[in-house]
């Protein structure tokens, strides 16, 4: 199996459009997306994205919220990986997706038409329902589309698939991405994850739920990584990654305990005080108490300070240890070149 290297990386968060300084960012604000369903809901929320890294407007038109935060991260980790068009076309593409987090307008035009009798009525929405929406409104609702988009925009060729997630599943994109460029199957392969729980349908189900009394802030971004098979312009190397289900953990409480050398830097991502209690390293930098949970994205983003932490120099080794509100547990781990 060969090594494989960090080449590139990018993160969409609450921090800004850099994943270099993201290990220093910390603070949260009330959500402007909630405030008009939900009053004032403190989160990590992305700001206005530029123009000169923004999709066009015609094809903001096609994405829900996720996706258009995932096609500026693509584009911004190619840049940075600074590959050729070759390697571009070539590249793997693997993203952890959420819900799709799509139009709120569209989405009540379509519920409004398909009441009857004050209530949902299946009959009605496959016709009026359906008919009082733009057709393409279908884009926006698929949520496999938060990687199409960006992969159409950035002309990324390669194998690729969307892993639905709420943690574990973005690190089982990363494995994949991993073990296709460790075992010779491509040469460069990009994986990450793109969410947000800031969409008014999201926040309500998980309000529901019970995840905000538990400690759960809510977030939104994107993070992805530029894996290689090459050494040339590295950043770091990924090493190793694993991922575990909520029955597994349970089972086996020791997997999330991974011994760290003196030069390693145990970084955590859990979704709330309970979990961060289980995953019982003491001296871990918890990403979650400044960037919040971001769903599919907490993973990919905690990666990405990972990244910023060994550039630094404040470490030649990171295990990053994530687990979601799906209960399954994740485990990557980065090295320095040096």
């Amino acid at each position: 199996m060969r090594q494989v290297y960090i080449s590139g990386a990018a993160a969409v968060s609450a921090s800004g459009f850099d994943w270099r300084g993201l290990a220093g960012f910390e603070g949260f604000a009330p959500s402007r997306q909630l405030q008009a369903t939900h009053g004032s809901v403190l989160a990590a929320e992305v700001p206005a994205i530029a123009a000169d890294i923004d999709v066009d407007a015609r094809a903001r038109k096609l994405m829900a919220h996720p996706a258009r935060l995932a096609a500026v991260a693509l584009r911004l980790a190619l840049n940075d990986a600074r590959w050729t068009a070759q390697q571009r076309e070539q590249a793997a593409l693997y993203l952890g997706v959420g819900a799709s987090g799509c139009a709120m307008d569209e989405l009540t035009r379509m519920l409004a038409a398909s009441i009857v009798d004050h209530e949902f009525s299946l009959e009605r929405f496959g016709g009026a329902g359906l008919a009082a929406c733009n057709p393409l409104f279908a884009f926006q609702l698929m949520n496999n589309f938060t990687l199409c988009h960006g992969a159409i925009l950035n002309g990324t060729g390669g194998p690729n698939g969307a892993f639905y997630s709420r943690g574990t599943g973005t690190v089982a994109a990363l494995s994949e991405a991993h073990w296709l460029v460790a075992s010779g199957e491509c040469d460069t392969a990009l994986a990450g994850g793109a969410d947000s729980a800031l969409h008014p349908v999201s926040w309500t189900q998980l309000d529901a739920a019970g995840y905000p009394a538990r400690g759960f802030v809510p977030a939104e971004g994107a993070g992805l990584l530029a894996l290689s098979a090459s050494a040339d312009g590295a950043l770091a190397t990924l090493d190793a990654v694993s991922f575990h289900s909520a029955r597994a953990w349970q089972r086996n409480p020791d997997l999330s305990l991974t011994e760290a050398r003196d030069d390693t830097i145990v970084l955590i991502a859990p979704w709330g005080a309970e979990v961060r209690n289980r995953l019982g390293h003491g001296e871990a930098l918890d990403v979650s108490l400044c960037l919040g949970d971001a769903l599919a994205a907490a993973p990919a983003l905690a990666w990405c300070v990972a990244l910023d932490l060994i550039r630094q120099c404040r470490c030649r080794r990171v295990i990053v240890l994530n687990a979601g509100i799906d209960g399954g547990l994740g485990v990557a781990h980065f090295g320095s070149l040096a």
